[in-house]
């Protein structure tokens, strides 16, 4: 069942339930019209209220039918809308918790709008690249008036009801303690007979010199949307509610939604929507599996990522116990905890109670006994397997039973890390993003042996700490840094080719990364990358590097931390200035290896950096290292700067079409490091059958 019938003396009451946000998909919707032309065929009914089970009056669009036929079938939400709006009988919205999208278009066709202070009420397609098209942009403006309403619709951002009372919007705003249905039902009473009924569709939108506010708009719109046309479409199309007829109106903002759906920055955004959701499903693992408690934490290692992690979990108010080996490292990793919560405190998006709670959440030691009765600890100290190995020993002699045992490792073997335990199946990788309490991606690397009950924990932490988890299997590198290896690969051979560092981050910048891979090595330390070289020359001769990165270190230019990299910085100024010395480095490292330096084009460095990416993601979807192509997706949006409007490695690659991609990897496989160019079967095959990896 997905609206309830009831009737409360002369009072009809339709309650939308379709759980979790009463999503109005066709069942819904067939359910609510039945349930109207029921009421407006009983002569005992004199009026109708509309609400919403559980905890929302209505979501919006049913996301397990979007970009199905279903979301169109009808009746559509405009012919819900217009049952509704044309009813003989008063209708009335009765919005509580949640009233958006299609749920609050769907309140603004009923007669009358009644609500509970504290509801977030909001026209959020602009988020999925898309605008309220079912009479949102025509609709909110005649009671909000221009200027509100045209905010609403760009930003996308929730108003709670209570800040709303007092406009058109809503005819009554009821007292917290109050019971919405009992309310909505005697006011219903109130206005059965008043006639004639009041249509938002009827009113104007009077805004003085409207001609001059939405050209500034359009302005400012346009300055700060970047790539994504869906901002400025929603100013043209609220701009029609005061230049057109309703009608008219309705007609502009049908044409402008049918455009903006079939954009590319639209399916981008949908496609990172579902993406996000669909990570945290694990096929083997069944969304009732038990879950451990996290009621303490431990985290081993003061340093920047010792200080981002332990942050998370006091952000999400979870106790930690913070452990090094010396006082020293402790008391600056402490200190810069506390700057980092002061920075935000001076932004203002935090208080200074909060604050203080968090770091009251914070103890330190230097002895491992004093974490042993944490429910997870996350080890956070350098990358070697040596020392990785001495921290998990110790870990295994003193955690309590139960413990998770979690490694923050971005590249090293999990399951060689589990096997210095006695408890294989306690111990997860934890792979945080730096800077950790900024980044969103949390990457869960599941061990051969690792429980499920500890996976089904690891996820459900990553949301208690705002993160997005996703899985993967274990490999060098994981799903992230194992394809961003190919990333900086080519990269480096770009350099031994021709190209200059700011070339190679500016191309990859204006194609839309938030840095290029030059300046992105400065940021996370170019000593780590060299550490991975030298292991790799042990594990895999193989595989081949340019140089030019490891001269730079030889230099001694390990990035932001030591002021150069491969640009120079200045104190408090994190903006990259290029360096003649590491240029002509660069130039005569080429020289050295009997390489002819010759011009590169932005495309070539854009195209070589990306499709090599997508070709290692194919061998990781392969391999099984990771559940789905959308999960990479996420990994590279979340966590490396993939421009959210060409929706990750493995979207923008079925946008461009995998056979253009096989065949540009066809022809640097005939230039300068060739043999990097072998393309994974996965690929072969799907371009092959005419598919993409998200098909």
């Amino acid at each position: 069942m997905t609206a309830e019938y009831q009737v409360h003396g002369a009072v009809a009451v339709i309650t939308l339930n379709n759980p979790p946000v009463n999503g109005l998909g066709l069942v819904t919707r067939t359910a609510a019209v039945r349930g109207i032309e029921q009421a407006l065929a009983d002569p005992a009914v004199k009026a109708i209220v509309i609400t919403g089970a559980g905890k929302a009056f209505s979501g919006g669009a049913d996301i397990k039918e979007f970009n199905s036929p279903k979301a169109l079938a009808e009746p559509s939400l405009h012919t819900l809308i217009a049952t509704a709006e044309n009813a003989s009988k008063p209708v009335v919205a009765a919005i509580h918790t949640v009233c958006m999208g299609g749920g609050l278009e769907l309140s603004l066709g009923c007669h009358y709008r009644v609500a509970m202070p504290g509801a977030q009420i909001a026209l959020p397609e602009v988020k999925l690249g898309l605008l309220p098209g079912a009479g949102g942009t025509q609709r909110l403006p005649r009671v909000l008036g221009l200027e509100m309403a045209l905010n609403m619709i760009v930003s996308g951002t929730p108003v709670a009801s209570d800040k709303l009372a007092g406009t058109a919007l809503f005819d009554a705003v009821f007292a917290a303690d109050a019971d919405l249905v009992s309310e909505a039902v005697a006011f219903a009473t109130g206005i059965a007979d008043v006639r004639p009924l009041p249509k938002v569709r009827d009113r104007q939108v009077d805004y003085p010199n409207h001609e001059a506010f939405l050209q500034f708009t359009r302005n400012t719109v346009k300055a700060m949307s970047g790539p994504f046309p869906a901002p400025l479409e929603c100013v043209e199309t609220v701009a029609a509610s005061v230049t057109k007829k309703f009608d008219d109106g309705m007609k502009f903002e049908r044409e402008r939604f049918l455009h903006l759906i079939q954009t590319t920055e639209s399916k981008a955004l949908r496609h990172a929507f579902f993406a996000e959701r669909i990570a945290s499903k694990v096929p083997d693992v069944p969304a009732d599996t038990p879950v451990r408690s996290i009621r303490q934490a431990a985290v081993i290692g003061a340093g920047t990522m010792g200080g981002g992690i332990t942050m998370n979990f006091l952000n999400a108010g979870i106790p930690v116990i913070m452990l090094e080996t010396r006082q020293e490292a402790l008391d600056k990793g402490v200190a810069t905890i506390r700057k980092n919560y002061e920075a935000t405190l001076k932004k203002g998006k935090l208080t200074q109670d909060k604050l203080e709670q968090r770091m009251g959440l914070l103890t330190t030691t230097l002895a491992y006994e004093d974490i042993a009765q944490a429910d997870i600890v996350v080890e956070a100290v350098f990358e070697e397997i040596g020392v990785k190995e001495a921290v998990f020993r110790e870990l295994d002699r003193v955690m309590k039973p139960g413990a998770i045992l979690a490694s923050n490792t971005s590249t090293l073997d999990l399951n060689r890390i589990a096997s210095f335990t006695g408890r294989p199946q306690d111990v997860i990788g934890l792979h945080f993003f730096s800077p950790a309490n900024v980044m969103k991606l949390l990457e869960i690397v599941r061990g051969a042996q690792t429980g499920k009950d500890v996976l089904a924990t690891a996820l459900a932490l990553a949301k208690k700490l705002k993160k997005t988890g996703v899985v993967s299997g274990v490999c060098d590198g994981f799903i992230g840094n194992r394809m961003i290896e190919q990333y900086s690969r080519q990269a480096g051979f770009l350099l031994d080719e021709g190209a200059l560092p700011e070339q190679v981050d500016q191309a990859l910048e204006k194609f839309g990364f938030a840095m290029g891979p030059f300046r992105m090595g400065d940021l996370a330390g170019n000593d780590i990358g060299w550490a991975i070289r030298k292991r790799r020359a042990v594990e895999s001769p193989q595989i081949q590097y340019s140089r030019s990165a490891d001269l730079l270190c030889e230099m001694g230019r390990f990035g932001q931390k030591t002021g150069a990299g491969w640009y120079d910085y200045q104190a408090g100024d994190r903006k990259a200035y290029p360096n003649a010395q590491v240029n002509a480095m660069i130039v005569q490292h080429s020289a050295d290896i009997g390489v002819a330096r010759r011009q590169i084009s932005d495309r070539e460095i854009v195209e070589r950096l990306v499709y090599a990416m997508v070709n290692e993601a194919a061998l990781i979807l392969e391999e099984g290292i990771a559940l789905r192509a959308s999960d990479i997706d996420m990994v590279y949006l979340t966590g490396y700067g993939f421009p959210l409007f060409r929706g990750g490695p493995m979207f923008y690659a079925d946008t461009v079409g995998l056979p253009n991609v096989l065949s540009a990897m066809a022809q640097f496989a005939r230039g300068y490091q060739g043999d990097a160019w072998q393309a994974a079967p996965l690929l072969l095959k799907l371009a092959a059958e005419g598919k993409g990896f998200n098909s």
